[in-house]
């Protein structure tokens, strides 16, 4: 495939949130599934930590049904991630497995796209006259970015040792002008 530097800059964003939020999830202690924070008289409605987690992965699903919208014949396997169960309490390592699972796929969809199909109408279920696959797409990232901040500020207040380094993959320009990541220590 030709350099697509908007799908490759897209892709390679998604897949660090995707990176930051499965890091994220490796350090919910198992104990603290049933945790939920108190906030006033709203803490009943609040999510505890399980369910945070498998809100996760309908944010990852998310970007494979648009994916599927974009590239149905190329991704018609897509179809069977719709039986896998999300948006219910699982586990750190269920979350984690299932992370890894989207992320292979997600992938994938991104394999199947160029610069130019990002401006491709897909329907979807909020606009079913359709928006273009890089609107969704980004709508996608907005929302898991979302879910993975509940995530880490869920954390701090179940006073777990979270840092800024846990949410963010932090970058530097060095003097030759290129961007380098700087991983979390």
């Amino acid at each position: 495939m030709a350099e697509q530097p908007l799908v490759g800059s897209l892709a390679e964003k998604v897949m660090e949130s995707i990176e930051r939020t499965e890091h994220l999830v490796s350090l919910v202690p198992a104990n603290l599934l049933n945790w939920r924070p108190e906030v006033g008289s709203k803490a009943a409605e609040a999510n505890d930590l399980g369910h945070v987690l498998g809100h996760l992965l309908d944010c990852l699903g998310g970007f494979c049904a648009a994916f599927y919208r974009a590239f149905p014949a190329e991704l018609a396997d897509f179809q069977e991630l719709r039986s896998m169960t999300v948006n219910e309490s699982c586990s750190p390592d269920e979350a984690r497995l299932k992370i890894g699972l989207f992320a292979a796929q997600i992938r994938r969809g991104f394999q199947c796209c160029t610069d130019e199909r990002l401006s491709t109408r897909i329907p979807t279920l909020f606009v079913p006259e359709g928006q273009t696959l890089l609107t969704v797409l980004l709508g996608n990232l907005e929302h898991l970015i979302n879910h993975k901040y509940q995530l880490f500020l869920y954390l701090k207040l179940a006073a777990q040792p979270v840092t800024s380094r846990d949410i963010y993959r932090f970058r530097r320009v060095p003097e030759s002008g290129a961007q380098t990541t700087v991983e979390p220590e």
